[in-house]
């Protein structure tokens, strides 16, 4: 599905486009959003920090019902959203909301979908396309920041585990929104399979069409 709408999207070179104006400003959010964090203004973080998260669904509407795919905007899109996913976590960690297992999974990840992804952009000038799935786990996780952000309403752990990096599982007070990370990670980890896969299998095509063994 993913590769066939690719091949019917008429991808230009043009830099100056809307959603690529949307990307850019997005990636202007996230530092003023961590200061935010940083200096205790837990409201307005999460505001912007759900308003950058929450655009990206609109410059991707926007470049495909106006036909301004570009590939420039292809890069951009996912990049602001791994350089927000990697920000946000390490700003939780910092404030104290979030296990360090949490942070190494999130940032490992999503490191991994950059540089993969520009890696196999720039030797072999392949890209795997993005799947529903992958949007729906970044969406999950995006959901669970902004709630532990906010950090309200507090509620009493279950108490089934005695160990103090799970959150939710443990006994002590916790934000609901862990529970929207835990089903992102969840689903993150299967779609990173998916990407991998697919960029092995792109990269074997593209050593059969130049003929390397």
């Amino acid at each position: 599905m993913a590769h066939g709408q690719q091949r019917t999207e008429e991808v230009s070179n043009r830099i100056f486009t809307v959603p690529n104006l949307i990307s850019a400003i997005r990636l202007c959010l996230v530092p003023v959003f961590l200061i935010l964090l940083l200096n205790g203004y837990d409201l307005a973080a999460t505001f912007l920090f759900a308003l950058a998260a929450g655009t990206d669904w609109i410059d991707g509407q926007i470049a495909r019902r106006t036909n301004q795919v570009s590939k420039l905007g292809q890069l951009l899109d996912p990049a602001v959203d791994r350089i927000l996913m990697i920000v946000g976590v390490a700003g939780l960690f910092i404030v104290g909301r979030l296990p360090l297992w949490i942070i190494v999974f999130v940032v490992a990840r999503d490191l991994l979908l950059l540089v993969g992804g520009a890696y196999l952009l720039k030797r072999w000038k392949k890209r795997v396309a993005v799947v529903y799935p992958g949007k729906v786990a970044t969406t999950l996780l995006f959901v669970g920041f902004a709630a532990l952000l906010l950090n309200w309403p507090v509620l009493t752990g279950f108490g089934v585990v005695d160990v103090s990096w799970l959150p939710g599982l443990n006994s002590d007070p916790y934000s609901w929104g862990i529970w929207f990370v835990y089903a992102g990670m969840i689903l993150a980890l299967f779609t990173t399979i998916y990407y991998v896969v697919a960029a092995l299998r792109e990269i074997r095509a593209a050593k059969s069409e130049q003929g390397v063994d």
